[in-house]
Order: structure tokens, then C-alpha cells, then sequence
């Protein structure tokens, strides 16, 4: 059916006569209505476009979620549809924009549950053209692009990977001249003219512009009280600690090093990291291992593989609701598998007790065993400690250097 048409079934005419009376395309008094004709007798490419931006003004000047505003959504679909057998309406905005580190691109979808977050208003994306920053995920409109002053989160995070460890460094909002510690915007705590919110994850004082109330777990918090309760945050500070959430960079041993006292998931943790440290060697001098890729997986915590020390957020997230336990003992199951039983490359790489020279080939990374610090070899914990004066190996070992750097003989030296 033509638009023509399917305006004159559902009775869409009364509608824009009454709403807009700006258009004039004829003189003619036997022509349609004017905002009739520019809807719906609309037949190139400059017209259907007049006539959609008219139906953009009447949704906007209607009644949010009225039945009025509905019909004059869905002529509106029919318009753009339209519209797109000629020529693309948006194709003269480019797909994307790089604007102080943002790099932004253009949305395709038409979802109307964003929000700008430069003018703080919803993006209807039916009649809207919006942008996305690929960094950051900080969205626009199209007419807001070039009043944004907020550089791209992304970049803090790639030049300042590190946290504010001090729990709400408040300064007051003396220091911050009462005004907006981002906008700069006057701000104070009685709400005139702009309300003071504070943001628990720098301390400072935002407008409401530039805090949205939203929430986010605090890394100073759950790194000296192991407290995961998610507090509000200033727009920057929630999206920097969105882009920091999986990043390696906390270092809990010279953090708070007590916290390995109180929170047992967490030793549990290092010990199984610990151990996946022992088991690399032996993955990466096996062909068998390399060909199946058993490294991989932890592509997504690849530090694990690098390091028993450093945490993200994310690990400590999922520390306290159990996930990585579950994840990390399942991983180390798999991979102490392929060593004693499934390869036997890796098997023959195993270790005996030299102490008492009985039982079963050992691991540096079974449950039962002590490695000397010095040679690495592996031993009974019962009979390394019995016998900790001296190590075998290490004896060994010194001897040999020692014949081998002896001064010869009168013997053969005539």
C-alpha cells in the first residue's frame, strides 16, 4: 500500500493538520492539507525529508507516551522507510568522529533508552542521529558532538593504569572553589544553584550533571576492608573504573598484606595461582600441550600465568563470590591431569624423593611436597623437614663444581 494510503486507513491527517501548519507546497485550493501533502505526496528525496523532520517536531511537542505520540512514531517508520528506497537520510554525517581522544561512531540503532550524556536528555534514536565513543562508551547526540569538553576515559586508563587507594579522600567543598570538580559549574550542598554530589571514589564534589547518582564497587574499600557494597560515583569515575575492572594492577602483598589473614578464599587462590606458575614450564617444553593450547585457558586472566601477585578488581569480585575459586580449581584439575596422566613427556619430567627414596613420582606442585629454593628439587614435606640440614641435590651439585674447578695435581703437571 502507498503512504498515501495507509495515512488515509488510520486517519493520520487530522492529526498534522491540527499539529503543524508551516508547510506550503501548492496554492491550489483543492489540494490536500498541507502537512498532508508534505507527509504523504512527498515523492523525492528534499521532500520526504521536510516532511520528516516535521513529524520529528510533532513527536517531540506531543505528550510523552501518549496514544497521539505512538501514531506519530510509527508514521514516522513508514517516512524513514520510505526514504531509504531513495537515498540514505543520514548519509551526509559521517560514520565516525574523532574529537578530543574520543573516537566515536555513528549508531544504527534505534533504541530510545539511552541517554546523552553531554545535555543529560534521552536520545531518540528513531528521530535522533547519536554517537557512541568505542573507548569509553560515552554517548551524544549529534548536535552535542561538538560541545563535548570531557576527554576520552581510555586515555587515563592507557598513560594512569592505577587507583585512588585512599578511601573518599574528601578535601571539602572549600578546596574545590564550590564549584564542580569537573564542569566547573557552581555547586553547593544546599542545592542552589546546582546540587553537590559527591563522588566516594575521589572524594570530590560533582553537579548533577556530572553525577548521575551511579553506583560502582570502590578498590580502596575492598583492598583494606574487603568491602564490595557498590557506592555512588561521579560519571568519569564510573566509567574509568569500568575500563580498569579487569586490569592487573593491585599488588595486595604490599597493599595490606594482613588481608591474607582474614580472608581465606584468597589464600586458597594465591596457592592455586602459585601452583599454575609451577605447571608453565612444563607446557611450554611440551609439544602436546602447545598443539591443544591448555595455556589459553586463561586467556582471560593471562596475568596468571605471568605472576602469583598482581589482582584486579575483577579477581577479587569474583574471590568473594566464589566464581574464580570454582573456575581457578577446575583449571589446575585439567592441567595437573595432562602432567601425571595424560602426557608421558611431561610424566618423565616428574621428581623422586632422595631422601627416603620410596612412594609415588613427585611434583613440585602436588600438596605433599617441599621444593628446595636453591636447586628446585622436590622432596617429601615430611622428609624435607626431617631432613632439612642439607639437601642432596645441592650437595651434589657442589661437589661436581667443585671437581671440575680443582687446581691440578704435582702429578699432572710433570
Amino acid at each position: 500500500a502507498s503512504l498515501w494510503a495507509i495515512g488515509a486507513r488510520d486517519g493520520w491527517g487530522d492529526l498534522f493538520w491540527a499539529q503543524r501548519h508551516t508547510i506550503r507546497l501548492s496554492s491550489s485550493p483543492n489540494c490536500p492539507p498541507p502537512c498532508e501533502q508534505g507527509l504523504f505526496l512527498a515523492s523525492d528525496v528534499q521532500q520526504l525529508r521536510q516532511a520528516i523532520q516535521e513529524c520529528k517536531q510533532v513527536i517531540l511537542d506531543l505528550p510523552e507516551h501518549s496514544e497521539k505520540q505512538k501514531d506519530a512514531v510509527v508514521r514516522l517508520i513508514h517516512l524513514r522507510l520510505k526514504l531509504q528506497e531513495l537515498k540514505d537520510p543520514n548519509e551526509d554525517e559521517p560514520n565516525i568522529r574523532v574529537l578530543l581522544e574520543h573516537r566515536f561512531y555513528k549508531e544504527k540503532s534505534k533504541s530510545v533508552k539511552q541517554t546523552c550524556d553531554k545535555c543529560n536528555t534521552v536520545i531518540w534514536g528513531l528521530i535522533q542521529t547519536w554517537y557512541t565513543c568505542t573507548g569509553c562508551y560515552y554517548r551524544c547526540h549529534s548536535k552535542c558532538l561538538n560541545l563535548i569538553s570531557k576527554p576520552c576515559v581510555r586515555s587515563k586508563v592507557s598513560h594512569q593504569a592505577e587507583y585512588e587507594l585512599n578511601i573518599c579522600p574528601e578535601a571539602g567543598l572549600d578546596s574545590q572553589d564550590y564549584r564542580c570538580a569537573e564542569c566547573r559549574a557552581p555547586i553547593s550542598l544546599r542545592g542552589v544553584p546546582s546540587e553537590a554530589r559527591q563522588c566516594d571514589y575521589t572524594g570530590q564534589y560533582y553537579c548533577s550533571h556530572c553525577h548521575w547518582n551511579d553506583l560502582a564497587v570502590i578498590p580502596a574499600r575492598v583492598v583494606h576492608n574487603w568491602d564490595f557494597e557498590p557506592r555512588k560515583v561521579s560519571r568519569g569515575s564510573m566509567r574509568y573504573l569500568a575500563l580498569m575492572m579487569s586490569r592487573p594492577v593491585l599488588r595486595l602483598r604490599e597493599i595490606n598484606p594482613l588481608l591474607f589473614n582474614y580472608v581465606e578464599e584468597l589464600v586458597e587462590i594465591r596457592k592455586l595461582r602459585q601452583d599454575i606458575l609451577l605447571m608453565k614450564p612444563y607446557f611450554i617444553t611440551c609439544r602436546e600441550a602447545m598443539a591443544a593450547r591448555l595455556l589459553l585457558q586463561l586467556q582471560d586472566r593471562q596475568h596468571f600465568v605471568e605472576n602469583d601477585e598482581m589482582y584486579s578488581v575483577q579477581d577479587l569480585l569474583d574471590t568473594h563470590t566464589g566464581r574464580l575459586g570454582c573456575s581457578l580449581a577446575e583449571t589446575h584439575t585439567l592441567f595437573a591431569k595432562h602432567i601425571k596422566l595424560d602426557c608421558e613427556r611431561c610424566q618423565a619430567k616428574g621428581f623422586v624423593c632422595e631422601l627416603c627414596r620410596e612412594g609415588d613420582v613427585l611434583f613440585p606442585f602436588d600438596s605433599h611436597t617441599s621444593v628446595c629454593a636453591d636447586c628446585s628439587a622436590v622432596f617429601h614435606r615430611d622428609c624435607y623437614y626431617d631432613n632439612s640440614t642439607t639437601c642432596p641435590r645441592c650437595a651434589r651439585l657442589t661437589l661436581r663444581k667443585q671437581s671440575l674447578f680443582q687446581e691440578p695435581g704435582p702429578d699432572l703437571d710433570a
